[in-house]
């Protein structure tokens, strides 16, 4: 039996970020490559790469950054009101980003 290419649903979006960014062309495989080699690359990785994919999370915030689409401020302003949604939203129903609770209206 095969194992599954990713653990954990998160890993999957991020892999697919990254390629319709690339397709968009708002970077290279050149580029991108770079930047992931590095994140790999960097003090603290893990020698196993068991944190391959917040590495590749890495390389994409800073890639984007470098690009000015995306600071980190605005990455993790983001990430917390997925969070706040996720905990505001009910077992079993989508979670929405409309659902944060600190979201203004018309946001």
């Amino acid at each position: 039996m095969d194992e599954p290419v990713f653990s954990e649903p998160w890993q999957a979006e991020a892999f697919a970020m990254v390629v319709a960014l690339h397709e968009r062309g708002v970077f290279s495989w050149g580029e991108w490559a770079e930047q992931l080699s590095a994140e790999v690359k960097a003090p603290g990785a893990a020698a196993d790469g068991s944190d391959y994919y917040e590495r590749w999370l890495a390389a994409l915030e800073r890639l984007l950054a470098e690009k000015g689409l995306a600071g980190h401020d605005e990455v993790d302003a983001m990430t917390s009101a997925w969070e706040r949604a996720a905990h505001a939203t009910p077992h079993g129903q989508p979670i929405l980003l409309a659902n944060d609770p600190e979201r203004s209206p018309g946001s």
